[in-house]
Formats: C-alpha cells, sequence, structure tokens
C-alpha cells in the first residue's frame, strides 16, 4: 500500500517522498510490464531523489549536440551542492500532489510533470547564471523551451512549493520574482511592458494562484494570497488578498474578515471561482 501524502511533521521530508516514488514505481512495474524498462531505469536503478531526477532530466532535454551524461553530471552537481535546491524539489513534489487532483502519486509527477520538470531545470540554471556561466544558463533554457514549452529566464527568481499546472506556454521574465506556494496555470505570462530595460517583470507574492492565460506586464506587485482570474490582463499592483479579473483587469476587492491560514491562500485551496459571489453584475 502506497499512502497518499507524508505524516504530519515528517523529519526527513526527502526520505520521505523518495521511499513513495520507489514503492509507486514497483507497483507500475508491476501492472504494466511495458513500463517496467523505464522504471526501472529511471527511479528504481537510483539510490536518491536527486540522481533520479537528474537521470531524467538529462535524458529528457539532451540533444545530439548537448549529450545526456554532461547534463547528469550538471544537474546532479547542482543538486548536491545547493541542499535549497533538493528542499525546493520536494516542496514541488509536495504541492503537485496535494492541489492537483489529477496528480494520481509523487511518481507521477517526478516521471509526466512537464511543469515541475521544467521548474526543477529552471533551478539549476539560476544556479549557472549566478555563478556568471551564463551561455550554458541560457542553452539550458532553450531546451527547456524546446522540449517543455516552458519559457523562464534563468535570472528569474522563483520559490518552492510551486505548482505549474500543465505549464504550456507560461513565460517569466529576467526580473520576474515568484514567491512560495505560488500555482500557475497555461499560457500564462510574467513579462515586461516593451523594450523597457532594469527591473521590468512582475513581483508575485507568497500563495499567489494565477489563472490559466492571465498576462501580468510591468513591474507591478501582486500582494500576498492575491487571485488572478482566467485571462486577466494585468497593468497595475494588486493588493494582499484581492482578486483581479478581467481585460484590463479590474480588482473584485479583498477577502474582508478572512483568516491568514495557509490553508485559505488561493495559490494552495485552488480555489478558482469564489471571486463570482462578490461581482455583483457578472452574468451569463
Amino acid at each position: 500500500v502506497v499512502p497518499a501524502y507524508p505524516p504530519p511533521e515528517s523529519e526527513d521530508d526527502e526520505s520521505w517522498v523518495w521511499t513513495q516514488i520507489k514503492a509507486e514505481a514497483r507497483r507500475d512495474a508491476d501492472a504494466e510490464p511495458a513500463l517496467a524498462s523505464f522504471l526501472y531505469a529511471t527511479v528504481l536503478s537510483h539510490p536518491s531523489l536527486p540522481r533520479s531526477l537528474s537521470f531524467h532530466l538529462a535524458n529528457k532535454l539532451c540533444s545530439s549536440t548537448l549529450l545526456s551524461t554532461l547534463l547528469y553530471d550538471l544537474f546532479l552537481a547542482s543538486l548536491t551542492a545547493h541542499p535549497s535546491l533538493r528542499a525546493a524539489v520536494v516542496a514541488d513534489l509536495l504541492a503537485a500532489r496535494a492541489r492537483d487532483p489529477a496528480c494520481v502519486g509523487f511518481s507521477h509527477c517526478l516521471l509526466n510533470y512537464k511543469g515541475f520538470l521544467a521548474i526543477q531545470a529552471h533551478r539549476v540554471a539560476h544556479v549557472l547564471w549566478a555563478q556568471n556561466r551564463r551561455p550554458l544558463a541560457l542553452a539550458l533554457q532553450s531546451r527547456v523551451a524546446d522540449v517543455f514549452a516552458v519559457d523562464i529566464h534563468p535570472a528569474a527568481v522563483v520559490g518552492k512549493a510551486i505548482l505549474l499546472d500543465h505549464a504550456t506556454g507560461v513565460v517569466i521574465g529576467e526580473t520576474a520574482v515568484v514567491g512560495d506556494n505560488v500555482s500557475i496555470l497555461h499560457h500564462v505570462t510574467l513579462g515586461g511592458t516593451g523594450k523597457a530595460v532594469g527591473d521590468r517583470h512582475p513581483k508575485i507574492g507568497d500563495g499567489v494562484l494565477i489563472g490559466a492565460g492571465a498576462t501580468i506586464l510591468g513591474n507591478v506587485m501582486i500582494g500576498a494570497g492575491a487571485k488572478i482570474g482566467a485571462g486577466s490582463v494585468v497593468l497595475i499592483d494588486v493588493p494582499a488578498r484581492s482578486t483581479a479579473v478581467g481585460n484590463p483587469a479590474r480588482l473584485i476587492g479583498g477577502r474582508k474578515g478572512d483568516s491568514d491560514k495557509d490553508e485559505d491562500m488561493p495559490g494552495e485551496s485552488m480555489d478558482h471561482t469564489s471571486f463570482i459571489r462578490q461581482w455583483s453584475d457578472y452574468t451569463i
């Protein structure tokens, strides 16, 4: 039996999650022999989550001139040298499992969720960027865009417990900042307003939910716990725990009287439609 979620206040989340991933992989290999070789090579033959993830990313992102062995060494070296990267990997896995009802297991996310894989590759590219290995960081960004259809500049700062749900078409610009516990759906753009230089991209607070197809442009602040409706175009700051919808976006008011408990944060609850109660002229 594979438990669905970790026990409360687990002392070693990485070890626990890795144990679950291996148990799920064994179960699936037994149930579906066609996947047994893939599951063994990608999960069961590895002694740790960083090695499995590095192997999987390397094989996903390699090309005829960017070899999988080189990428494997690159990913593993970064994950080994930076414990914060490994903690973010685990937080992202837990976030996907908790927030996405279509996520049937941790191994499913690790192996098949391109949003999860794109974020992990970005974290390594961000380390390379900070080390002034910028040509390699940009080459990795390009491969991620080609393979996963997710384009995140390696200089962008991304927190942990991030869910890129579906992920296709997500664009995050060079000076963007994304906080912790944020959920972003497909075809979201965190972009600039044109040819401006310098600090020119959005800053997304903790616990924000950004709906499918939303576009946020310029150096604007989206406050913690805010919600951006699907298809919205946001050009101004959005206060914390407010909802912005429409094109151009307008505010539907703050969530007055709500508590600040984590479970009430839209980025974690994935509640896309509660704002309709506050939109008095909403009609179909």
